[in-house]
């Protein structure tokens, strides 16, 4: 096909048929945004006259239910490394951070030591666009970050001579002395899950953040407050969680309430 002939109606064609692919919603847009872009290009570049795919309408996002994991599960997964050796106790670090701060993964391992020192109980952190934001760090998180900052923890990793100025400032190094890479974080979660009796395919760096944002919602926070946590630019990716622990409440009542419609049994007079 020739592209400069590509008409509207072939691009509304063009969705139509990605629609019945049943794909997901994001993919559909991320496959039209790509075709966007295509003749934005062309048209910027003189190719072509006009942009048949110009206000193209995409499908709305969905907004999945995040997949959270219960609290005893979070506590066993933390629980799992070894703090007795540099790997374990830097491991414990970093899921503490995870789920207490609700950190992305690319925030944990963009996180250098200078970061620290505003204050034991807060952590400044880079987010997406580069917007810094200040977090607060819990007590666990900070005996935790406290104890792998320990000459005979980090400093078992800290090499010879660095290979880039960025790896001594990084909080999180691997066994060669490398800031820590998402991968590695990722591998390692799947390991510790396996081991504390958990599906590696229910984990994730960004499940323990979700499961941060759930969890303080079950508990009262305020959703003003866990989007300020979160960094969340807009209070409607927030709004996302309150959805998981209203599903919540409707399945304990369901299994807990006397008259509820799945639980009919007598009530205590």
């Amino acid at each position: 096909m020739d592209l400069l002939s590509v008409s509207r109606s072939e691009i509304r064609g063009y969705v139509q048929h990605l629609q019945s692919l049943n794909l997901s919603s994001s993919s559909i847009r991320r496959k039209i945004s790509s075709v966007k872009g295509l003749f934005r290009f062309l048209v910027e570049e003189g190719y072509a006259k006009s942009d048949p795919a110009g206000g193209t309408a995409t499908p709305g996002m969905i907004a999945s239910l995040p997949k959270a994991l219960t609290e005893d599960e979070v506590a066993k997964i933390i629980s799992a490394p070894d703090p007795s050796t540099p790997a374990g106790s830097r491991d414990r670090a970093m899921l503490e951070l995870l789920y207490g701060s609700g950190l992305r993964i690319s925030e944990l391992i963009d996180l250098d030591i200078s970061g620290l020192a505003l204050d034991p109980h807060l952590l400044k952190v880079t987010g997406k666009g580069s917007k810094e934001r200040i977090v607060p760090v819990g007590r666990l998180a900070r005996e935790a970050v406290s104890d792998w900052l320990r000459p005979n923890n980090r400093g078992a990793f800290v090499p010879n001579q660095w290979k880039d100025r960025s790896d001594a400032a990084a909080i999180f190094l691997s066994a060669r002395g490398r800031r820590i890479t998402r991968q590695a974080v990722w591998q390692k979660m799947k390991a510790y899950a396996l081991e504390s009796g958990i599906s590696p395919a229910k984990i994730s760096p960004h499940v323990l953040r979700h499961s941060c944002a759930t969890h303080m919602l079950d508990h009262g926070a305020d959703i003003r407050v866990v989007q300020e946590l979160l960094g969340h630019a807009s209070i409607s990716t927030t709004q996302i969680y309150t959805k998981v622990s209203t599903e919540r409440l409707r399945a304990v009542y369901e299994t807990a309430h006397p008259r509820s419609s799945t639980n009919r049994g007598k009530p205590n007079l």
